[in-house]
Order: C-alpha cells, then sequence, then structure tokens
C-alpha cells in the first residue's frame, strides 16, 4: 500500500472512536485530512468540533461541521490527529505542520488522545525527525543557542526565503541531532526557557490510542 493509502486506512478507523453527540477535536496534516473526509459520512452525528489549525478548520466548515471555539467549549470526547514521530510509550513528536500550540491545547481538553499515523512513524526513541518548537521572534537566537548546549542544531524554519510565521504569530526553531530518552522532562525542562511558546514534544499529552497503519491493516496500540 502507498503512504496515501495508510492514511486513508487509519483516516477511516478512527471513526470508531468519534461519539455520536460529542465534540469532535480535530488536529492537523496529511494523514487528519483523510480523517475529516471520512468524517464527512458522520457529520449529521458530529454537533460540531474544535480544530487545532487555519486549515483544518476551512475542510470540516466545507463538509457541513460547525467548527467551534476552546474557549466556548468545557470538554471534547476525543481528538484525532496525526505524529511526526511516536514511540512505545504514546510520547510524541508534533509540529510538522506548525500547529503544535493549538495541537497541545485541544490535546489537555480532551478526554482522550487517539493517534493516527503510518508504521514508518514509531520509533524507539524520539528524535530523529527535527523537532519544531514554536518561539516567539525576539528569543530565536538565544533559544538556539541553549539547544546547541543540549547537543542540539536548531534553525528558524523559512517559507518561501523568510521565517515561517504560525497560525499564533510567531516562529518555528527545528532542532535536529537530539535524542529524546526522557520525554516527559526533556518537555517541561525546554517549556520553562523564556521565549518558547510550545515546545513539540507530546509527553504530558501523550496518546492514548496509536492506530497504526501497516501493509496489513491497522495495528491498535494503547498506552
Amino acid at each position: 500500500m502507498t503512504q496515501d493509502e495508510l492514511k486513508a486506512l487509519v483516516g477511516q478507523a478512527a471513526l470508531q472512536y468519534v461519539t455520536p453527540g460529542e465534540i469532535v477535536g480535530v488536529g492537523t496534516g496529511s494523514t487528519v485530512n483523510k480523517f475529516i473526509e471520512a468524517l464527512a459520512t458522520l457529520k449529521d452525528r458530529v454537533p460540531g468540533a474544535v480544530s487545532s489549525s487555519e486549515a483544518s478548520t476551512a475542510r470540516l466548515k466545507a463538509i457541513g461541521i460547525p467548527v467551534l471555539e476552546a474557549n466556548a467549549v468545557e470538554s471534547i470526547g476525543v481528538y484525532i490527529d496525526g505524529a511526526d514521530e511516536i514511540d512505545g510509550q504514546g510520547h510524541m513528536i508534533k509540529g510538522g505542520g506548525a500547529a503544535l500550540t493549538r495541537e497541545k491545547i485541544v490535546a489537555a481538553q480532551s478526554r482522550r488522545f487517539v493517534c493516527i499515523a503510518d508504521e514508518s512513524k514509531l520509533v524507539a526513541t524520539l528524535g530523529a525527525f527535527p523537532l519544531p518548537v514554536e518561539v516567539i521572534p525576539m528569543a530565536t537566537a538565544r533559544v538556539i543557542r541553549q539547544f546547541a548546549a543540549f547537543g542540539g542544531q536548531a534553525r528558524v524554519r523559512l517559507k518561501d526565503g523568510v521565517p515561517l510565521v504560525t497560525d499564533n504569530g510567531q516562529h518555528i526553531v527545528d532542532v535536529t541531532g537530539l535524542k529524546i530518552s526522557d520525554p516527559l522532562g526533556f518537555e517541561s525542562e525546554v517549556n520553562q526557557w523564556p521565549g518558547v511558546v510550545t515546545v513539540g514534544v507530546f509527553a504530558h499529552q501523550k496518546a492514548s490510542v496509536c492506530l497504526l497503519g501497516t501493509a496489513e491493516g491497522v495495528r491498535t496500540l494503547s498506552f
């Protein structure tokens, strides 16, 4: 199966975690886009969604699902999102699509996090994928220096030759050269650095379930 077919497979499988009548949290990215396409078949039973990005909001509205502000919702039944990496404990690296801060907010508001990914995303140790960190622009140089002290090489993410600007008006620093053996401790520490809005390690908001697309079908991992 192609990677695109695997994404469609797990996007469809995620529907079983959507409870009719409950608000659903929707993440961002190419795998989530497949889930949104599948969600169109349940739109009459979904009262609304909380979205983690402007791109997903537009897709949800296009299929007729109302998009609600996070502040207007007390809790979300399930959050469906992808991952750039996920380990055997459900800890993830996310933020390849630059929506990590909003993703983490929606994940924290949800009772359950269901990660949908293809099997290439499952790793023993997080860090091979460049770690995204959302940073206030005036702090980028010093955050890059702090990662250098950790042994990481950080650079500002560019789009069309200029720093990418997130939906929150901030910049993204991508960090390579890391092996994150203690995701909980790492996330807690980096989130305390002045100027860091969110680090793309999801350990405190880890997945409850991962639906992994494989050539043999969907493999379900529970954490």
